[in-house]
């Protein structure tokens, strides 16, 4: 059996759905030498990472920390310590990752209603009432920034209005945190998860979550165990808590990462943080519109971090998006479900919201198109990036 060589890939920018880019002081704080998960110096680092936590996510719950896993890790979390056997859940479906929650949801064996949108398009308040009225659930479950179609979705009264019905509330903010405003306070959200390595600008690994005063009532009122003996709150918490209780043995270094990366937001400050995200996005749509690459999401709706738009007729996806990481460097996303084939999905989040892959992404898009036979003026792209910097 031959060693395989020493690690070297080829250099990429990460501009897809996710993973983004680790900014460098979170890659260089993960070389830092390992401490154990109880010494009290990391017990420290631990505290840390929650105070930050909760100024990123705007909250004060108790219970907010990093799930040991990914993303999907913290949304079966907050599924399976919320809902029992019997539980009536609505799921707001307007995408793939609605779609995976009507999945996790009905594994916890509840009495499901899915409420459903077109691909691209989000829900009215009223139609959300409506279903509240009707069925009476104990959860609702919605993803805030979909990233399967770049749609936002508004959220910031739906807590209110699940309270009028006794429903708890659970939010996706995978790709929302870190990049767009994430208030679960006042936005009266009861459970919340994100993931690390989007807007967060760290490696995946860790997926953030937070649980309302409200949502810990609900854990500690189950008449059954939580179906996950490792996603268990009632179990995981005392780790995170004062007791610090063995639970499992932390991803030290990813600990590191978050911690970093948590640092690295609050410095920047929240409001220039979404403002940053905003300018970057603004001159990239500019950019693709000179493209003629139009937008899935409907106009109003749209993320500013993660910008899917249709690909032209007769164009390759698998064929174009190969030409852009071999030749470019540049990796984007293609389309799910429904948009497979049909839709590129490019994300400006976290670190790799700068002006630098604004103009790179598109300078390889126009190469690439036009080699696919799509006429186009050379340097459009470019031009209308730069006047939206400009203006």
């Amino acid at each position: 059996m031959s060693i395989p060589g020493q690690l070297s890939p080829a250099p990429r920018l990460l501009l897809g759905p996710g993973p983004s880019d680790a900014h460098p002081r979170v890659l260089s704080a993960m070389t830092t030498p390992l401490l154990g998960h109880l010494d009290p110096q990391f017990l420290e680092l631990m505290n840390d990472t929650q105070t930050m936590l909760r100024d990123v996510y705007q909250t004060k719950n108790t219970l907010t920390f990093p799930v040991s896993a990914t993303g999907m890790a913290g949304m079966e979390t907050c599924f399976v310590n919320l809902v029992e056997p019997g539980d009536k859940v609505v799921v707001c479906e307007k995408g793939y990752f609605g779609n995976r929650m009507t999945d996790v949801a009905s594994r916890c064996g509840s009495k499901l209603t899915v409420l459903s949108q077109p691909w691209g398009q989000v829900f009215d308040h009223d139609q959300i009432r409506d279903t509240l009225k009707n069925v009476r659930p104990k959860v609702l479950a919605i993803v805030h920034a979909e990233t399967s179609t770049g749609a936002l979705q508004d959220i910031s009264q739906l807590g209110k209005l699940c309270h009028e019905f006794n429903t708890l509330l659970i939010a996706d903010c995978v790709t929302s945190l870190g990049c767009i405003p994430v208030n679960l306070d006042e936005w009266e959200v009861d459970a919340a998860y994100s993931c690390s390595q989007k807007g967060l600008s760290c490696p995946p690994g860790l997926s953030p979550i937070s649980f309302s005063a409200r949502a810990v009532d609900a854990l500690k009122a189950r008449k059954s165990k939580v179906q996950s003996w490792y996603l268990d709150l009632t179990s995981i918490q005392s780790y995170w808590s004062g007791d610090r209780a063995y639970h499992h043995t932390a991803p030290i270094t990813m600990i590191y990462a978050l911690r970093e990366g948590l640092r690295l937001v609050l410095e920047e400050g929240l409001e220039a943080r979404f403002a940053r995200h905003v300018r970057n996005h603004v001159a990239l749509k500019a950019g693709l519109g000179a493209l003629e690459l139009p937008y899935i999401a409907a106009r109003g709706c749209r993320l500013p971090q993660l910008n899917a738009v249709r690909i032209p007729e007769g164009v390759d996806d698998v064929a174009c998006r190969k030409r852009l990481l071999n030749e470019f460097g540049i990796e984007i996303g293609g389309g799910l479900g429904e948009f497979k084939g049909k839709a590129w999905r490019i994300g400006l989040m976290g670190y790799n919201s700068r002006p630098s892959s604004v103009f790179q992404v598109l300078a390889a898009l126009e190469q690439v198109l036009r080699g696919a036979g799509v006429k186009l003026t050379p340097g459009s792209g470019i031009a209308a990036a730069e006047r939206a910097y400009v203006g």
